[in-house]
């Protein structure tokens, strides 16, 4: 990735390291001999680092490198700095990371179509290339057990490990000290084809942590915590770095489960640096002592090496919040978004007020033009007096702390959108009269009563949680006190385990738990992303019937890190995340409205009742089972076999070709076609005329709206497809499974049965064709424009596209015909991928949106392009009632803009490499 042999800017900051007698070569920035670099955060480094390192000329200049000595200034400042980084390698996840592999195939492709020489390029793409089989874990967690190296050594130069990987969740390696961060499947194929990451200098808040753990709090209530406190203090797009002498109480592995959640709390990265415990989390991994000898020091040679304790070692951040541990009580979060966290005790009342809509439209219109000046503390005050009968308390007063410090417009903005509907994003607008609504099943022989907030699915699932032996164990010690209590799970519940790796199994079943949990219910049913993705399979049909006829808002419980609305389950229309002893408290219990202080879990078969404090496991019990099961043998057991592989993977044919070999019949593996027909140089870009809008959406529109990745509805584009390829129903399996196929997926597109289309009444996945007034599947709609050549736009609100950083959300509305999305603020990673698919992502000026302007979304829109395209352009939107109005061209980099140009990176890329 980098030429060492080349004159280097920086060659005379190599240093040689003896260890055991072995020497080594690396970077000191320490020769720099410049005091900014003294306090700089330990994350900071990590870039400056690479960029002395890699420091070209070319792709990299000493103008980045002085841009990140220069960071503090410049971010104090607002200057939107963009510097490029070379990560050591890319995480390719498997239900992203074969759409980016299908991408290079179809590459080569277009590259001998157009005279090159695929061979010469192709081994460039797939050199050092790693795969791990199916089914050995979740990536995340084997990226954290296996895969991490820490320290790189690259024939003796030692270097920091970081990466990109093709999921949000890559932040997860934050918490062993690795840098890392989610990028779009497309701006990880160009990292892998040695292209750098281009990262735009952010502010850095630094998260002190203080405090002893309260014994009843797990890591999952800590996180469930720290999400919603960031989310307040408000650090999309920023860096977050953790310090303070509590996090040497934290295990890398709640480390880890607090980094998981980076995307949730809307950081790039949520990092802790490497300490003690980083480098004997790797011994304990399995890792070679040797090698972590070399790691200790070469990081503290490198000032990379971390004390926690040492208050002298703090750098200067942008800002410093502080969390006292002590104060973190069980908790869950939901139930529709990740960072609304509940006190569990709290849950039973918090859920009924969810069921009615608590804001009403009077009260939100008013606060409005309360907001149209500047906000002061006398509106403030004003506005807290008129909360007092209207709103109730608990609304109150979280919206007091939120005003707290300087009020800021970002802080009113959320607010605005917070009251953006006539239902809020916890409510469900049950009416007075519904409120007790219950509906009997008939289910295995016996009858039940369902109700609002009976769980219907209760799920150990993802890699948030399951790479955590404490959460893990203490779900185990719980399920052996329920079952010796003659506890059980009704057994309506849809309940399943899916660790993230072996290693939990491993230690499940050396520890004694795994039958208890077997007992409840709770079986490893595999291991991957399952329930948190969609992937929970079908209801039991009588609970289906009774929540679609009597309009139940029933729950699950899932111990993973998202719980958007019809991400789960279409059925289940709240989902709480909840820690793994939790998620099997609120099984054993059968509903959410439950309050665990006051009311028992259940009866034993005496007719004593069970209360959560009777079986809930102690901070002791946990460690000592801990230390026993949890031991380097396992690791090292569980992955010496991770590349054997199974029998079915083993018998694979693979082709010895240069190029792949397409098959027609194939129903998850496509060549995808928007590579097809190119051209050597790229066509001039123009604007865009007379488009219309395919979509109206409005705030919080994630990925999982754009491009679902769980079941095929039997009656959408992509099931007629399917069928039409011989496929009965139960053969459909995933959209997410069926990535590599460009036709289901793009039938795929704005699928979500939850979807909220401005240009119809009802959610749902089908939009209005304008002209014609047909209402039709949002894919149908696509395919008569196109037919007429009508360009596609899509109208949006703010956070456009958070969510999973999914590549087919761009891909999709891209093949659909889509030329720009314009939007009230877009997701980080979402609009790198609308670029890198040659779609134009148009942000509203400050204080604007479609609603603001009067857009109905039935006019036609002309967008005019400046010829001199460059960062950040304003460019005018002309609809056909002649109105006009201005909005910013989001291409953030000039490199941006040369893929917008080409008509996307893949473009951009087959033409370089031509």
């Amino acid at each position: 990735m980098e030429n060492l042999s080349a004159p280097h800017p920086y060659q005379h900051l190599e240093r040689e390291l003896v260890v055991d007698g072995a020497t080594f070569r690396y970077f000191d920035l320490a020769g720099l001999n410049d005091p900014r670099c003294e306090r700089l955060p330990f994350s900071v480094r990590v870039l400056l680092e690479a960029a002395v390192r890699c420091c070209d000329g070319v792709q990299l200049q000493r103008a980045d490198v002085e841009a990140l000595l220069d960071w503090r200034r410049l971010t104090d400042a607002g200057q939107p700095v963009h510097v490029p980084f070379k990560p050591g390698r890319v995480i390719l996840q498997d239900f992203t990371g074969v759409p980016a592999v299908v991408d290079l195939a179809a590459m080569r492709e277009a590259v001998r179509d157009l005279g090159g020489d695929p061979a010469r390029w192709g081994s460039r793409a797939f050199a050092n290339m790693r795969v791990v089989p199916p089914g050995s874990g979740i990536v995340h967690q084997v990226n954290l057990e296996y895969l991490a190296r820490v320290v790189f050594d690259t024939d003796g130069l030692l270097r920091p490990d970081s990466l990109v990987g093709t999921d949000s969740h890559t932040t997860m390696i934050n918490g062993l000290g690795v840098l890392g961060w989610g990028v779009g499947g497309l701006e990880a194929e160009a990292a892998l084809l040695g292209q750098p990451v281009t990262l735009r200098l952010a502010e850095v808040v630094g998260y002190r942590i203080t405090g002893q753990v309260n014994p009843l709090a797990t890591a999952t209530d800590i996180v469930l915590t720290i999400t919603k406190h960031l989310r307040q203090v408000g650090v999309a797009g920023k860096f977050v770095e953790f310090f303070g002498p509590g996090v040497s109480q934290l295990s890398i592995a709640d480390r880890a489960t607090i980094s998981n959640m980076c995307p949730e709390y809307g950081a790039t990265v949520g990092f802790f640096p490497v300490d003690e415990r980083s480098l004997d989390y790797l011994v304990q991994t399995g890792r070679d002592a040797g090698r972590v000898a070399v790691m200790r020091a070469y990081l503290s040679a490198a000032g990379l090496l971390r004390d926690y304790s040492a208050a002298d070692q703090d750098p200067a951040f942008s800002q410093v919040v502080e969390l006292d541990l002590a104060t973190v009580v069980p908790s869950v979060s939901g139930p529709k978004r990740p960072h609304d966290r509940v006190a569990a005790s709290q849950l039973r009342n918090d859920f009924i007020r969810c069921l009615s809509a608590e804001v009403r439209r009077a009260v939100r219109d008013d606060f409005i033009r309360c907001l149209s000046a500047e906000v002061r503390r006398a509106v403030r005050d004003d506005f807290i007096r008129c909360l007092s009968a209207e709103v109730r308390r608990a609304v109150r007063d979280d919206f007091i702390r939120c005003l707290s410090a300087e009020v800021r417009r970002a802080v009113r903005d959320d607010f605005i959108r917070c009251l953006s509907a006539e239902v809020s994003y916890k409510g469900f607008g049950v009416p007075a009269e519904r409120l007790e609504a219950r509906c009997d099943i008939q289910f295995e022989g016996a009858t039940y009563s369902l109700g609002h907030g009976s769980v219907v699915i209760a799920a150990i699932t993802s890699c948030t949680n399951t790479s955590n032996p404490s959460v893990m164990l203490g779900a185990g010690i719980l399920a052996k006190k329920a079952v010796e209590r003659g506890l059980s799970v009704p057994p309506w519940i849809k309940t399943s385990l899916s660790p993230g790796s072996g290693v939990v199994t491993h230690y499940l079943q050396d520890s004694g738990v795994l039958p208890f949990l077997q007992r409840l219910g709770f079986g490893i049913v595999g291991y991957g992303c399952m329930t948190c993705i969609g992937n929970s399979g079908p209801l039991p049909r009588p609970v289906v019937d009774a929540i679609e006829q009597c309009n139940l808002v029933c729950c699950g419980v899932l111990s993973g890190n998202r719980n958007f609305e019809g991400r789960v389950h279409p059925h289940v229309h709240a989902n709480y995340l909840a820690s793994p002893p939790l998620v099997i408290a609120y099984a054993l219990a059968g509903r959410v409205d439950i309050d665990f202080e006051t009311t028992p879990i259940g009866t034993s078969p005496d007719g004593e009742p069970v209360y959560l404090r009777d079986i809930w496991p102690t901070r002791e019990e946990i460690h000592q089972l801990e230390s026993k099961s949890v031991i380097p043998a396992i690791f090292a057991d569980v992955y010496s076999k991770i590349t054997k592989g199974n029998a079915s993977w083993n018998a694979l044919e693979v082709p010895d070709s240069a190029t792949f070999q397409w098959s027609d019949r194939s129903t998850y593996i496509q060549m995808p076609t928007f590579l097809q027909g190119m051209t050597r140089d790229p066509p001039a870009v123009r604007g865009i005329e007379a488009a219309r809008a395919l979509l109206v959406l409005g705030d919080a529109v994630t990925t999982d709206h754009i491009s679902p990745a769980g079941s095929i509805a039997r009656t959408s584009p992509a099931a007629r497809y399917l069928i039409e390829m011989g496929l009965t129903p139960r053969q459909f399996n995933s959209y997410g499974s069926r990535r590599g196929n460009e036709a289901v997926m793009v039938r795929g597109t704005f699928a979500n049965i939850r979807l909220a289309n401005g240009l119809l009444a009802a959610p749902g996945p089908r939009t209005a064709h304008l002209p014609s007034g047909a209402v039709l599947d949002v894919f149908d709609a696509a395919q008569r424009y196109r037919r007429d050549g009508t360009p596609l736009i899509v109208l949006a609100g703010a956070e456009y596209g958070c969510g999973s950083s999914r590549d087919w959300a761009a891909k999709g509305p891209a093949l659909l015909g889509v030329r720009a999305v314009l939007a009230v603020s877009f997701d980080r990673v979402h609009r790198s991928n609308l670029v890198s698919m040659g779609v134009l992502p148009l942000q509203f000026l400050p204080g604007q949106s479609a609603k603001q302007l009067g857009l109905s979304g039935r006019e036609t829109f002309s967008i005019a392009l400046p010829s001199d395209l460059a960062p950040r352009s304003t460019v005018t939107v002309t609809t056909d009632d002649g109105r006009s109005f201005p909005m910013t061209a989001r291409l953030e980099t000039q490199t941006e803009i040369s893929w917008y140009r080409h008509g996307g990176l893949l473009r951009y890329m087959v033409r370089q490499l031509l």
